[in-house]
């Protein structure tokens, strides 16, 4: 009963009417989607998943939650984390907040639009910077890019790429 009580209470039907137009730039990501994942290790080597990941509109409207499981469920997960995105009108941004409680992996970021694309630019809990993308971006598809580097002098290193199809559109 607690449960359905709290998230009754975080979840939301649409965006809030006075922060609508800002919150399109991720507001098109609401509904379900299922993704092929690979994660580029530092040998050259590469490691392919399945995935999923839901994302919802949460805190009266005013911010949008996700969910990214790895691999899709039933089987037993490797990443299971959340990401909470709100709109700051002072920035002109996005406050970035990731939280993956089973690998112990945080992240904070800022996200903004960049041309087509989405770029979110912060620091992980190892001390790396990173920068994830979305590109590619249509209505039921998108390419998402992880990257990190150790300081502003290295280059980007892509670590994680997730090819996210539409399953499911929440109006």
């Amino acid at each position: 009963m607690a449960i359905s009580s709290f998230l009754t209470a975080l979840g939301s039907e649409a965006p809030t009417a006075d922060r609508a137009k800002d919150m399109e730039l991720y507001g098109w990501l609401i509904g379900s989607w299922e993704m092929d994942t690979v994660r580029h290790l530092d040998d050259g080597t590469i490691q392919k998943w399945t995935g999923e990941c839901h994302f919802g509109w949460v805190l009266e409207g005013r911010a949008i939650q996700d969910i990214w499981i790895r691999p899709r469920r039933p089987a037993r997960s490797t990443m299971y984390g959340t990401t909470l995105r709100i709109f700051d009108p002072g920035i002109g941004g996005w406050h970035i907040i990731w939280s993956d409680p089973l690998n112990q992996d945080y992240s904070r970021q800022i996200g903004r639009a960049d041309g087509k694309d989405i770029v979110q630019i912060g620091d992980d809990s190892r001390g790396l910077q990173t920068r994830w993308r979305f590109t590619e971006i249509t209505a039921n598809s998108f390419h998402w890019i992880g990257e990190e580097r150790p300081s502003e002098s290295d280059p980007w290193q892509i670590t994680y790429e997730h090819l996210a199809h539409r399953t499911k559109r929440v109006a």
